[in-house]
């Protein structure tokens, strides 16, 4: 990755987020130079909370070369033995967090690798806490592959508000864990799926943090 691409990466505030940011100041601008200043009042509280909600904070990545970190901010929803039938096409372990409005949605690479494929799949806006979310929402599946020959797949899903999917990197690209790769705007799910003879270091209700929360760990 370019030194310029990390560092727009790394930007305070995810980039993305500032044409709202800017519409949300003209209109309160448009509003004092026509002296109607407590009208702008409530965009400028708005374009405060969309700068809050496209946060980008810095994480503390685990140092354990085995380590599977969470790609996303949230609760873990669930934890089971699934069988993928879009892209891995076997039976593995599906981890699924919820992103709530309130989390930071800048999502991130799990463990180090090159990106395998990238697969974009069409769907509804069910809310992301339900569980048909994970096969009928719209969303975007990340395959990463190690040198030693293992996958792990991550899937950004769009939920009821949020209907917007971004996705930083391409097919062919070296990543590293805990690498910032995209965002879901406005509230969403990631399922992350591991093979089944990984360890598990979370449970349903566990709250995580994406690139420094461990999810669990190559045996």
């Amino acid at each position: 990755m370019s030194v310029t691409l990390e560092r727009w990466r790394a930007f305070p505030v995810v980039v993305e987020g500032l044409p709202f940011v800017a519409a949300l100041l003209a209109v309160a601008a448009a509003a004092w130079l026509v002296g109607r200043p407590m009208v702008g009042v409530p965009f400028l509280g708005l374009a405060a909370f969309v700068v809050w909600f496209f946060r980008n904070p810095r994480r503390v990545i685990p140092a354990d070369p085995d380590a599977i970190v969470s790609p996303a901010d949230g609760r873990v929803l669930s934890v089971e033995k699934v069988f993928e039938s879009r892209v891995l096409k076997e039976d593995v372990r599906r981890i699924s967090i919820f992103m709530g409005l309130t989390d930071v949605h800048v999502n991130r690479i799990p463990c180090g690798g090159r990106i395998a494929g990238i697969f974009y799949h069409p769907g509804k806006f069910f809310g992301a806490f339900k569980e048909k979310a994970s096969l009928d929402n719209e969303q975007q599946a990340v395959l990463l592959e190690m040198p030693e020959g293992r996958r792990i797949l991550f899937v950004q899903i769009a939920g009821f508000v949020a209907r917007r999917i971004v996705t930083w990197v391409r097919e062919g690209d070296r990543v590293e864990r805990g690498e910032r790769y995209g965002l879901i705007r406005f509230g969403s799910r990631m399922d992350v799926y591991i093979p089944l003879g990984s360890r598990v270091m979370v449970k349903p209700g566990d709250r995580v943090k994406g690139g420094s929360s461990v999810l669990g760990a190559w045996r």
